[in-house]
């Protein structure tokens, strides 16, 4: 055989490999993310199919995996709470459009400027809800609609598993889902093929049926039942400002979480790098056709992603193959479903939040950028306390506000050698922010001694700092006080 055809034979098996490993790894996390975000469980699988036969298919990063994510699991249940789920849609349509249009616009480099500190603490607060939500999940218990209502409503649900020993059974599978999937990942490589969060939920479902529990499982209806294709009347929807709220939210969101996975995928491995608005525009269309069948959102899933790189994925046929295994699987087994207790893909998503959980960065950055730190823990709180899209919005306005303040640094240097002019020369950024300390300074100047003001050391000052600084020398050239004048250049 030809060594070229050996190398071609060569990566379409190791593709092939990986396009398993990574079909097991996302059946259980498509179905738990369509579960937990109040939907049909088919549609997250229809959601991992498109991603892999749509976005798959598309140029932007070559090895990444996209399909229906943790990260979104919040908004989308919001969404579905508050539009219902054939409004679910048209939002998912109209983000798909509109990262069409960002990506066209070569706008997806800019979705990097987003502070990482945001964009953890995003994912942070994510984690947190879904820990929360999913802890009343293990339990068979309906969890609170808000943040602050399942933080309260913690003991109601110590008391409810304490009394019910139905909630007692199910809370113990989902346990278990846990520590397998923890257990799992100390054992040896080899073994480590197939993925612990599968292991766990086939244990968890043959426990379930060999000892008679009473769990709550996986309601199947079929993935055309499922779908729901937008209508006229969802799509006057588009008209309500709070539609279009929610669908700038899921934009935002799924676009920032998409490219910086694909950072994070382009460190895994020496192939070729992303790039970003072919990525952008990928996604846009995946988003699309998840919107005409009345799916869930996708963004590119960095668990899925380092699954495919570590199993040895050369190029796109890996993510391209996984939505086939998950197409064959819809089509041919879908009543399987239908044996998964709730309470174990409950346990899989306490997993992935607990690892969304910003703990370690939060650790580094306290030392050395105690504001960044701040910026985190403040995101986490607002959107465990508010709501992701507002919460989203706050940690961002405090990390321009952050910016702003460090930037606007401005150092007053007064010079005064007994006789003459007194000399202030200022230097840094002038702007609004720093006029307290600017205007102490000149204003604590003795009035009946002249004063030159050298402003050459200033990179910026803003209209404030200009207005304010015009004023006082004005001042200083009343009758009574001494002049200001310009400083020589040096």
């Amino acid at each position: 055989m030809p060594p070229a055809v050996q190398s071609v034979t060569r990566v379409l098996r190791t593709d092939l490999t990986a396009s398993l490993v990574v079909f097991l790894v996302a059946l259980p996390l498509c179905v738990g993310v369509a579960v937990a975000s109040g939907v049909p469980a088919e549609l997250g699988l229809v959601t991992g199919i498109v991603g892999g036969l749509v976005t798959g298919l598309l140029p932007g990063s070559s090895l990444q995996v996209s399909g229906p994510a943790a990260g979104l699991t919040v908004l989308v249940y919001e969404a579905v709470r508050e539009h219902g789920v054939a409004a679910l849609g048209v939002v998912v349509l109209a983000t798909g459009v509109l990262q069409l249009v960002l990506g066209a616009a070569g706008l997806g480099r800019w979705f990097r400027a987003i502070s990482v500190s945001v964009v953890e603490g995003m994912l942070g607060g994510i984690g947190l809800i879904i820990i929360l939500g999913q802890l009343y999940a293990m339990a068979d218990h309906e969890a609170p609609g808000s943040g602050p209502g399942k933080v309260t409503g913690l003991p109601g649900l110590v008391a409810h598993v304490v009394t019910e020993p139905r909630a007692l059974s199910a809370l113990a599978v989902g346990v278990g889902t846990i520590a397998v999937i923890v257990l799992w990942q100390r054992l040896p490589a080899r073994a480590r093929v197939v993925p612990g969060a599968l292991v766990a939920v086939a244990g968890a479902t043959a426990a379930g049926a060999l000892l008679h529990l009473p769990l709550k499982t996986v309601q199947v209806r079929g993935v055309l039942d499922a779908l729901r294709l937008p209508g006229a009347e969802t799509l006057g929807g588009l008209a309500s400002l709070e539609v279009l709220g929610t669908v700038v939210a899921f934009t935002l969101i799924a676009s920032a979480e998409s490219l910086f996975s694909a950072a994070a995928v382009d460190r895994l491995h020496d192939g070729p790098r992303t790039r970003y608005n072919k990525e952008l525009m990928a996604q846009g269309a995946g988003n699309t056709v998840c919107g005409l069948l009345g799916a869930l959102p996708m963004t590119a899933v960095i668990v899925r992603s380092s699954a495919n790189v570590h199993a040895g994925a050369r190029t796109k046929a890996s993510r391209v193959l996984h939505g086939v295994w998950l197409l064959l699987f819809a089509a041919l087994l879908p009543a399987v479903l239908g044996y998964i207790p709730l309470a174990a893909l409950a346990g899989v998503l306490v997993h992935a939040g607990v690892k969304l959980l910003p703990v370690a960065q939060l650790r580094a950055l306290w030392p050395a950028h105690r504001g960044e730190a701040v910026v985190l823990a403040v995101t986490v709180t607002a959107i465990v306390t508010v709501n992701m899209f507002e919460g989203v919005l706050i940690g961002l306005g405090l990390a321009v506000a952050k910016t702003a303040w460090e930037i606007s640094q401005v150092h007053v240097a007064v010079t005064d050698r007994g006789q003459g002019a007194i000399t202030v020369r200022l230097t840094g950024n002038a702007t609004f922010l720093r006029l307290p300390k600017m205007l102490d300074a000149l204003e604590a100047l003795p009035a009946h001694r002249p004063v030159e003001l050298d402003l050459t050391g200033l990179r910026h000052r803003d209209h404030a700092s200009s207005v304010a600084l015009r004023s006082w020398a004005e001042t200083r050239t009343a009758p009574g006080t001494a002049a200001v004048r310009p400083a020589p250049a040096v």
